[in-house]
């Protein structure tokens, strides 16, 4: 091609892109940095591997503020991320239109350029895994705790087919991971699954179906789960050692990463983050905080503006558009979007 052939190839590309940018913003509407075709789906949006993504797995569609702070804290530190949430509740979505849609719904998450929602559809999401064929045939009505090994398996797949960082609706994000290929300490010797990353098609999570089908126990809560990923990491990668101080551990080809990281407090004291501190800690060497919402059910505790609390602190920092809704008591889901 000649030198002047390029210069108007160059002109026209640029010439498109003003014109979707221009299109995509119309009546308040939101461009979409990771994605140029008509129609949107998981896998463009994730294919690259470097997303983040959370899960529902019931039916609700009015999610509490911990779970939209979740979210808008990833998006907020990871701009050049996409952050899928996959919703059980949502209708599909096919089009940057349905998208838009989908998210005008969800007015504190609507900012954020590199948000994205889309459906859980089980059945086509363990297609090609070991998990399939156990979803095939359990029965969710009769499991004790379906949510939860529902969404064990479905982060499994969702991390085996595209890879990148997967986080709880309890996690609030305070800084970047810089970490591929890692699991994470709850304890000393204990993993979690509350957040893991690593890249697309690794060992580890088919590894990690395969015992899930094998060693299946639903009445067992988090046997899918934390009991899963340590099994796993002890039988085929290491012997867990002892953290000596706040340093990371290699196991293998996987990165085994301290508590410090994800949980500096540790869930038996989780009522700390509700309470008011002196001086609020800096947190200067973990990524996102848990907050344990299981250990919360009972309670229900809640974030309450003005209350001076840990996580009060927390959600102005890091989610500010959640924490404005709270505040001012406008409604964080909205239904009457056309």
């Amino acid at each position: 091609m000649s030198l002047k052939g390029k210069i108007l190839l160059i002109l026209l590309c640029l010439a498109v892109t003003a014109i979707f940018y221009k299109s995509s913003n119309k009546k308040g509407r939101r461009s979409m940095p990771f994605f140029f075709h008509s129609t949107i789906t998981q896998d463009n949006v994730l294919s690259p591997g470097n997303g983040i993504f959370f899960i529902e797995t019931t039916d609700r569609m009015d999610p509490p503020s911990l779970v939209l702070c979740a979210v808008e804290s990833a998006a907020r530190i990871n701009p050049d991320r996409p952050v899928a949430f996959f919703m059980k509740g949502l209708p599909d979505i096919n089009s940057v239109e349905d998208q838009n849609r989908a998210l005008d719904s969800f007015p504190t998450l609507a900012p954020y350029n590199n948000i994205y929602l889309f459906p859980l559809r089980m059945d086509i999401l363990l297609k090609d895994t070991p998990l399939l064929p156990w979803y095939q045939q359990v029965n969710p009505e009769k499991e004790v705790h379906w949510a939860h090994v529902s969404s064990d398996a479905s982060r499994l797949a969702l991390m085996y087919k595209y890879g990148g960082l997967y986080m709880d609706t309890d996690i609030i994000s305070l800084r970047p991971v810089p970490v591929e290929n890692f699991l994470v300490a709850e304890s000393n010797q204990l993993s979690s699954n509350g957040v893991f990353g690593f890249n697309s098609h690794r060992d580890f999570t088919w590894t990690c179906m395969e015992d899930f089908v094998k060693n299946y126990n639903g009445a067992i809560w988090g046997h899918q789960g934390p009991a899963l990923f340590t099994r796993v990491l002890r039988q085929f990668y290491c012997d867990i050692p002892p953290f000596k101080g706040d340093e990371d551990l290699k196991c293998g080809n996987v990165s085994f990463l301290n508590p410090r990281r994800f949980y500096p407090i540790e869930c038996r004291f989780w009522m700390r983050f509700f309470e008011v501190w002196k001086a609020f800690p800096t947190f200067v060497d973990s990524y996102a905080l848990h907050l344990f919402n299981y250990a919360n059910r009972g309670e229900r505790r809640v974030m309450v503006p003005g209350s001076n609390t840990l996580v009060e602190h927390l959600y102005v920092q890091n989610c500010p558009a959640t924490y404005e809704a709270v505040l001012e008591k406008r409604s964080t889901h909205l239904t009457n979007v056309p």
